[in-house]
């Protein structure tokens, strides 16, 4: 028994549109993988360190090459502008003191002028110079004797506004909140009672958790894009059901 087969049509042309559904169907799915991992990556920051961490999580970004035209050869490429800080949370970085200081200076959630950034001088953080300058701060020992609370001394300003709000002002070096009689003049008693707001943590180091898992996530899209690939020429070729 012999068998024939023949190719209808001309097969330069038949390989040509095939090479063709190839390099769409490539670049179709690496377009779509980049964009999957961009996307898990910024979901991972936000949900190990909530909403307080949008910035970061935005700062993971993404680029497909090449830039333009089709390529059986394409690649994509995902980094953040943030790599110092993915970094330490994915591998649960020990941060110690620079220069051979003993201590980091954390800033705590009252060391911000109104509570933002980015209002002048009211919006900036108290820095550990303006600390020691002004003659004012104090230290607190941690009970477990593993570091201090860095305290300026609280004094009440003068009550503003139709809504009466009460200025507290550390040191008189910056104020640090304000409170209403509805809302949040209990705590402004609170705090005017310790006589003392802290500005800054001092620690020797700190351990940080691991909150992250870029390698993992990067794996995960390498086992995904072949599969993507393959379904992806099958609808350029026309072979899909």
């Amino acid at each position: 028994m012999r068998l024939g087969a023949s190719i209808v049509g001309d097969l330069r042309k038949v390989l040509a549109d095939e090479v063709r559904a190839g390099e769409r169907a490539a670049m179709t799915a690496i377009r779509a993988e980049t964009e999957q991992v961009k996307a898990e990556l910024r979901r991972q920051v936000t949900t190990a360190f909530s909403g307080n961490a949008r910035g970061i999580a935005n700062a993971w970004r993404s680029k497909i090459f090449p830039r333009s035209g089709q390529s059986l050869r394409p690649a994509g490429l995902v980094f953040t502008k943030v790599p110092n800080v993915i970094d330490a949370f994915e591998r649960g970085a020990l941060i110690r003191a620079k220069g051979g200081g003993k201590f980091l200076a954390i800033p705590t959630g009252f060391n911000a002028a109104r509570g933002r950034r980015g209002r002048g001088e009211k919006g900036m953080r108290v820095t550990p110079a303006q600390m020691v300058t002004s003659g004012q701060a104090f230290l607190r020992p941690f009970k477990s004797g593993r570091g201090f609370v860095w305290c300026l001394p609280l004094r009440q300003g003068e009550q503003t506004g139709r809504r009466r709000r009460t200025r507290l002002v550390a040191g008189g070096v910056t104020e640090v909140g304000t409170a209403n009689r509805k809302g949040r003049e209990a705590w402004a008693r609170g705090l005017l009672e310790q006589g003392m707001v802290p500005m800054f943590l001092l620690l020797p180091q700190v351990k940080l958790a691991k909150r992250l898992d870029v390698r993992g996530a990067a794996e995960r899209g390498l086992r995904r894009l072949p599969g993507r690939f393959v379904a992806a020429w099958e609808r350029e070729s026309g072979r899909a059901a």
